[in-house]
């Protein structure tokens, strides 16, 4: 495998506190943001015109499913620990979009737990899922 590729599935070497910690983590953050995109799939393959926030100008439909691909398949990935460095960056790039620019008029108050969702995702990408996911499993098949 390829440099990029090993960095993408390396867990991180850590404490076995540090361990059950990204763990708790992974799975809070990746079940919560769950919750928000399941509500956006059902109205991205839902009858009716789409109308979403288009923040980007790729269109309320591109809008909605790259945010749904965040939120719903990332967090999945997420919650399984499979490929988690590169599974938090579309949320957090999604969460910082919601931040700066969907919520940019509303206020701090609305702009707040995007922005703890983008802390959280920053500090998943450069943490790793630790030893207790499947990308601790595939760093380890690759070590024989």
């Amino acid at each position: 495998m390829n440099q990029i590729t090993k960095n993408i599935f390396n867990p991180g070497t850590y404490t076995n506190n540090i361990n059950l910690v990204l763990l708790i983590l992974r799975l809070v953050v990746g079940i919560f943001m769950l919750t928000h995109g399941i509500g956006k799939l059902e109205r991205l393959f839902g009858d009716g015109p789409i109308q979403f926030a288009d923040p980007l100008g790729v269109g309320a439909t591109a809008s909605l499913a790259l945010t749904v691909f965040s939120e719903v398949f990332c967090s999945v990935l997420l919650i399984i620990g499979l490929g988690t460095r590169l599974a938090a960056i579309p949320l957090f790039i999604t969460m910082l979009v919601a931040a700066i620019i969907v919520h940019s008029a509303d206020g701090f108050g609305r702009q707040e737990l995007p922005l703890v969702y983008t802390t959280i995702y920053m500090a998943i990408a450069v943490l790793g899922a630790g030893k207790y996911s499947l990308d601790y499993l595939i760093a380890g098949s690759r070590k024989h």
